[in-house]
């Protein structure tokens, strides 16, 4: 069993350290079952984790290029009229036929420029990886029941296949939805009962995963051609289950902005539900029920 050090309770006023004493606390908190068992990735679980957060962190430099060149813009007064959305070939066409009377600004936009379309290379170079890494053995059949789900496509079906690894170790949907940071925070005493927002704990990747998943959700339940084509040969337990959450999720979200729930916190709730689906549809305890 692996501990980490820094989840070993401590008393505040503990002084004294020796072998002797460690192995004696140890022995006793073990035996209370206040341990934290952690469980470290495999130097392969490893590298596959960085390679989907290294695309990660480009999508991000990317937003942040084009935020960088938007805001210049915007200091000029330019706007981009002839449409609404941004990035489109309209858009791209637009930025490439701007004219500056300073010799400075049209430097500036033609440096950021060179940087976006960096930024993009590199993104569909990682993205050729990803996709190789979606049909690798260790991850190729959660990957393919992830995909089954609505909003969830092989990158970020890869995200929740590296970043869960070990899959076992959560025995119910409670624990990863503990795992990633989504159950209510609590300060309660006696018959008072406080909940807070939630804790934002644990894995952070995989929170955002779920929570930009779950606002596609908002949406009538719809079965399109891409969602189809994912779902060809796949098991009709899993079809059922993605199926059953997207009719769920609707209706939840339905109800909490017709109590008056902000969107923001009703989004957040349908993450917490759909944590609970991915576990149904990933976990082998769950798979063996239901065939029982």
């Amino acid at each position: 069993m692996l501990v980490a050090p820094s989840l070993i309770p401590r008393k505040p006023g503990e002084r004294i350290k020796t072998d002797r004493r460690d192995a004696r606390k140890l022995a006793v908190l073990f035996r209370a079952g206040l341990l934290t068992e952690v469980h470290p990735l495999s130097e392969e679980d490893e590298a596959a984790r960085d390679l989907s957060r290294a695309r990660d962190d480009l999508r991000e430099d990317l937003v942040r290029a084009r935020h960088r060149l938007g805001k210049f813009l915007l200091r000029r007064a330019i706007t981009f009229t002839p449409g609404k959305r941004a990035w489109t070939l309209a858009h791209r066409r637009w930025l490439e036929s701007l004219r500056f009377d300073n010799p400075a600004d049209a430097v500036v936009v033609a440096d950021y420029l060179l940087a976006i379309e960096h930024i993009e290379q590199r993104l569909k170079a990682l993205l050729v990886h990803v996709e190789r890494l979606a049909q690798d053995p260790r991850y190729a059949e959660a990957v393919a029941t992830l995909r089954c789900f609505r909003s969830i496509d092989t990158i970020s079906a890869v995200g929740y296949a590296v970043e869960l690894h070990n899959f076992e170790r959560f025995t119910s949907a409670r624990r990863l939805m503990s795992f990633v940071g989504l159950i209510p925070g609590e300060h309660s005493s006696g018959e008072k009962r406080r909940q807070g927002a939630i804790t934002k704990t644990g894995n952070s990747h995989v929170r955002r995963l779920l929570i930009e998943a779950a606002w596609n959700y908002r949406h009538r339940p719809h079965v399109g051609t891409s969602l189809r084509n994912r779902r060809k040969g796949q098991p009709p337990r899993v079809i059922a289950l993605a199926d059953r959450a997207m009719l769920r999720l609707h209706r939840r979200y339905e109800q909490m902005i017709h109590r008056g729930v902000l969107p923001q916190k009703a989004v957040v709730a349908m993450a917490r539900e759909l944590a609970g689906f991915v576990w149904a549809a990933l976990s082998p305890l769950s798979a063996q029920d239901h065939a029982q």
